[in-house]
């Protein structure tokens, strides 16, 4: 613990969810007028403890406290975010809660208006106030602009200047706040943040950008895997700290190392160049190349913002506006939408299987058949028996435990949900095949079965792109990883030269794409 006072202590949080624990016992301190960073991997309960302390969530178990500058405790028990702030406590998403077709000062009243003799709008007001804390943030954008016309890095602004607007404010949460801004705008960013913190304010900072948090912070806790690793003041630590209280040791899965000339195999996919702009300037993705073997497994690691979804997005025809080229089995494609990118022989597993995997009202048979119903289709008839031929064998291959192909797709685990996805793309009958996290959500004997599944496809000259963000599992069935950072290629690793401190520092590295 720090020689600082503290204004908030929270005392063994536990937070349970349905068939999972998010947090586990864990205590947290908040520093008067500090900057007090978070850190952990992802689904390390980073968010999940935010959002108690923010009114948004209430804990399983445990207790919070404010502390008084005289050292005594008075129990917080918030019943929800207006009562959060009543204490003091804002919050800073990281994805903005703004209203794109109302102005700035409508925003940043919203729920909290001024008003004349207690009926009409105050708008004068509003508008004053504005400019003011706007002023403050070295942002005089005008009052009366529409949201949805700024950039994002601006709308950041706008979302800051709301909990600053807060008259009590003592506790400002900023989850991930420099994500979507320019060095420019984080610059300014730091700068109110020390304004903040002079003045008393305590913040309570997310990033995953190690660089940055030694910059700013004053102290930081880590968790992992929903538990307290521990806290250290800034000026005693330095980044391999922290990556190694990160990673620790956690479960090690096998790894099967193909012992393969990869130089020697064909080259089924290409990407030269592949560059994504960013809405108001710079790049999602910037200038990414790489190339992909027949038969091989390559693994996309990366933190959250570094480009893997894009990345998926350019390649599968959902982001129109890429630059680049793209060459399947060495011609050109012209990538028009997904519909053409699936004729042309990829197939894709999303991250989020239930909005987009799955189609929650048809039975497990129908959503392995979907996407390639046109095979079945004869005249005005879908051939019933070549379906259910090419579906049972889908369901043998892949390893599906169901006892009935006509029940609901949701009688079904989220490993064996997860598992039809998979052998809905693989049905499409792909040269290559994309999963975007293929292990969320599910337990871990569901997710060694989906890396036993990979390896074997690939086994048979599947050619598999991974997008992940476990690091652990990454390494333990890909034959290469290309490590994403802030939309920029930072590194590309072979299986035999693969450690965990490489490749997180890789993913770590600080780069500017605009």
């Amino acid at each position: 613990m720090g020689t600082d006072a503290i204004c908030l202590r929270a005392e063994h949080i536990t937070k349970v969810f349905p068939g999972t624990k998010a947090l586990k016992d864990v205590s947290f301190n908040v520093y008067k007028g500090k900057v007090n960073v978070l850190i952990g991997e992802n689904g390390a309960g980073k968010s999940t403890l935010m959002k108690i302390l923010a009114g948004i969530q209430k804990p399983t178990e445990g207790k919070m406290y404010l502390v008084k500058d005289d050292g005594s405790k008075e129990e917080l028990q918030l019943k929800d975010t207006t009562d959060a702030r009543m204490h003091g406590i804002g919050m800073i998403n990281q994805e903005l809660s703004l209203f794109p077709n109302l102005n700035v000062y409508q925003n940043m009243f919203m729920a909290r208006e001024e008003t004349k003799a207690g009926v009409f709008l105050d708008n004068h007001t509003h508008e004053e106030l504005t400019k003011k804390v706007l002023a403050r943030l070295a942002h005089p954008i005008p009052p009366e602009t529409i949201v949805g016309t700024l950039r994002v890095g601006q709308q950041q602004i706008i979302e800051i200047a709301r909990n600053i607007l807060q008259e009590n404010l003592k506790i400002l949460i900023m989850d991930e706040p420099t994500s979507s801004l320019s060095k420019q705008e984080v610059d300014v960013l730091f700068n109110v943040i020390h304004d903040l913190t002079s003045h008393g304010i305590s913040i309570i900072y997310i990033s995953h950008r190690l660089e940055e948090i030694l910059q700013i912070g004053d102290y930081v806790t880590v968790l992992r895997d929903g538990s307290y690793i521990g806290e250290e003041q800034i000026k005693n630590i330095d980044m391999a700290w922290m990556v190694r209280g990160m990673i620790g040791e956690d479960v090690e899965y096998t790894k099967v190392h193909r012992d393969i000339d990869w130089e020697s195999q064909d080259t089924i996919l290409e990407v030269k160049d592949l560059s994504l702009p960013k809405p108001g300037g710079g790049y999602l993705l910037n200038n990414v190349s790489f190339n992909l073997k027949k038969g091989e497994v390559l693994g996309i690691y990366g933190l959250l913002g570094s480009g893997r979804t894009e990345l998926f997005e350019c390649i599968m025809g959902l982001q129109p506006t890429h630059t680049g080229k793209i060459y399947l089995e060495g011609k050109e494609l012209t990538v028009k939408n997904i519909a053409d990118q699936i004729q042309n022989g990829f197939a894709i597993v999303p991250e989020d299987r239930q909005k987009e995997g799955l189609v929650q009202t048809l039975d497990i048979q129908k959503n392995i058949s979907l996407s390639s119903l046109k095979r079945y289709v004869k005249g005005l008839l879908i051939d019933s028996k070549g379906e259910d031929g090419h579906v049972d064998s889908q369901i043998q291959d892949v390893h599906i435990k169901v006892a009935d192909k006509h029940l609901p797709i949701l009688s079904l685990s989220g490993g064996n949900q997860q598992k039809c996805v998979i052998a809905k793309a693989i049905l499409t009958q792909p040269k290559i095949l994309l999963l975007d996290e293929p292990s969320r959500g599910i337990d871990i004997g569901a997710k060694t079965e989906v890396f036993d599944i990979i390896r074997e496809y690939a086994n048979k000259g599947l050619s598999i792109i991974v997008v992940s963000s476990e690091l652990n599992e990454i390494t333990t069935f890909t034959d290469r990883i290309i490590v994403l950072s802030n939309g920029v290629k930072t590194a590309e690793i072979n299986d035999t030269e693969y450690t965990k401190d490489k490749i997180v520092f890789a993913s770590y590295k600080g780069h500017e794409t605009a």
